[in-house]
């Protein structure tokens, strides 16, 4: 079970939720890049390499047993943050695509590359699996 809280003090959060309360199985997540089955990054887009990513992240997860629903916390680590940012409407498309309407606690995090030297974004999280 996830309960996702945001004080109404810290004004309203916009993709992403300020807490998440989870009770049941602790799920945690590798990072994942825009990595496909041969261990090639694809995408030449920021856009095209996060769905990859969040994809491989949701693969992850259901082999694990959970959701969408389930992820109570996700990392993104941006190569170029200037450019997630102006890609970000494209970005939430695909998160919607792929997750629904509903935020993990989040965090976006620059940095200056990621181990593939082509990976443009890579995502990491944990995820609270109902108690059996």
């Amino acid at each position: 079970m996830i309960e996702r809280v945001n004080p109404p003090e810290l004004g309203e959060p916009r993709g992403f939720s300020n807490a998440v309360v989870g009770t049941g199985t602790v799920v945690f997540l590798a990072g994942q890049t825009a990595l496909n089955r041969e261990g090639v990054i694809v995408g030449e887009t920021v856009v095209e390499q996060f769905e990859k990513a969040l994809s491989n992240l949701l693969a992850s997860l259901a082999a694990a047993g959970g959701t969408p629903a389930d992820l109570a916390s996700l990392t993104v680590y941006i190569v170029d943050m200037d450019d997630y940012k102006a890609n970000g409407r494209e970005i939430g498309r695909v998160w919607k695509r792929l997750m629904g309407t509903d935020y993990p606690a989040m965090a976006g995090i620059g940095v200056s590359r990621l181990w593939d030297v082509e990976a443009l974004v890579e995502v990491q999280g944990m995820a609270v699996l109902p108690s059996a």
